[in-house]
């Protein structure tokens, strides 16, 4: 005879009976920052999405070129966005020493805009700028203005920004690249493309943080890729309370302790005002 588990409990008080006294471990994912601006991969509604591969990134000068072409007009967009209620919400609950670490699987850089202090970038920055050749790391902005100065008057009426910073183009020729100045070599935003692995210390030192976690609180993410998941699957082995925030369904709910179908702003309000 097999015996089923009970389903996680939903509610934001059960919630509150899980986390109060504790300090927490927060995972957050594209949920999050949707409130400022940024369009998510899984969310209610989305619209099916095909990333470049960092495979493909790597494959040449026109791949890098169709890239970079939809990047620059996306970063008008993307350089602009500001931190909404729940990046604040968590910056403050970390002062209060509430939130004890915090491991983020967006790249828009907005939880250290909001003043988070200790904050993991899973996947990296989009507002960092790496070389393949020489590993030479520069702003993005800098970046950008070399980009204006190589491409004067490149630019492209209503076009969609995507969750990764770049804008729904078809035509990318003639745009002008801009390599390394140290070395010449070719230019990659700082982060973890999709078919890439995030860095093993990276990796290492979020599988610590979660092993002195007293709790698990997981943020507007689906936990459809395995680079977050993988977090909340080693907090339930280990015994640590996990409650999982998110508008639909996730590939976590059945290790969560509490699994609330909501928004992330209006459930962390509730949350934080209730721990006073």
């Amino acid at each position: 005879m097999t015996i089923q588990a009970a389903p996680p409990r939903t509610t934001v008080d059960e919630a509150l009976d899980l986390l109060a006294g504790r300090r927490w471990l927060v995972l957050t994912g594209a949920g999050v920052s949707t409130d400022s601006g940024i369009p998510d991969y899984r969310g209610p509604g989305a619209p099916a999405r095909t990333p470049m591969t960092g495979q493909q990134f790597r494959s040449g000068s026109p791949a890098r070129q169709r890239y970079w072409a939809r990047a620059y007009l996306g970063w008008s967009t993307m350089g602009a966005v500001t931190p909404n209620t729940t990046h604040r919400l968590l910056a403050s609950l970390e002062e209060q020493d509430v939130v004890a670490g915090l491991i983020t699987q967006n790249v828009d850089g907005l939880h250290t805009s909001a003043g988070q202090r200790d904050v993991v970038d899973l996947h990296g920055r989009l507002d960092r700028v790496i070389c393949l050749s020489c590993g030479d790391l520069s702003s993005r902005a800098v970046v950008q203005d070399r980009l204006a100065r190589l491409n004067p008057g490149f630019r492209a009426e209503d076009v969609e920004v995507l969750p990764d910073g770049d804008v729904a183009l078809e035509s990318t020729a003639g745009f002008v690249l801009a390599d390394c100045i140290a070395c010449g070599g070719a230019l990659k935003p700082d982060v973890v493309f999709f078919g890439e692995n995030v860095p093993v210390p990276t990796v290492e030192h979020c599988y610590r943080m979660v092993e002195e976690a007293e709790a698990m609180v997981v943020l507007g993410s689906s936990l459809h890729v395995f680079s977050g998941r993988r977090f909340v699957k080693k907090a339930h082995a280990s015994g640590v309370p996990v409650v999982i925030v998110n508008r639909g369904e996730t590939r976590g709910d059945a290790f969560a302790d509490v699994k609330i179908d909501g928004g992330c702003a209006e459930t962390l309000t509730l949350l934080a005002g209730a721990l006073g």
